[in-house]
């Protein structure tokens, strides 16, 4: 069934997407961590998105028999977990209150969710479109 997102979706992919990243941004730029501290999370949240939107892609492209080597896929796939890990293993090292280990590690699980479900719709919205040229 080839049927486009509805706007609401695709708002709500995009909200979800600037809210944990923003969320995630601000809480870093107002945190008392040092700059390198800062860096960090920063290039894990960064890393993550890119991440989870090529997992999404090479996910995708397997299931509608688009060629995907291997190596690709796998790397994908280490990515996605190497950021979640590195975030994890940052976090629990952190000497941040709870609330502040929670509010990051939401933020960032938000903001990838939004990064899926956004190429998500971005694919099925260009398939339509490629759908209804052909025909």
């Amino acid at each position: 069934m080839n049927q486009k997102p509805s706007n609401a979706f695709m708002a709500a992919a995009w909200i979800a997407l600037g809210i944990g990243m923003i969320g995630f941004i601000v809480g870093l730029w107002r945190s008392e961590m040092l700059l390198n501290e800062k860096g960090y999370y920063f290039t894990v949240l960064m890393f993550g998105l890119f991440a989870v939107i090529s997992l999404q892609k090479a996910v995708r492209d397997r299931i509608e028999g688009i060629p995907v080597t291997e190596i690709y896929y796998g790397l994908s796939w280490f990515s996605t977990l190497l950021t979640i890990t590195l975030l994890i293993i940052g976090l629990w090292n952190a000497m941040l209150l709870p609330s502040e280990k929670g509010f990051y590690a939401f933020a960032f699980l938000l903001a990838i969710f939004g990064a899926i479900i956004v190429q998500k719709n971005t694919r099925d919205s260009q398939n339509i479109n490629k759908n209804r040229d052909l025909n």
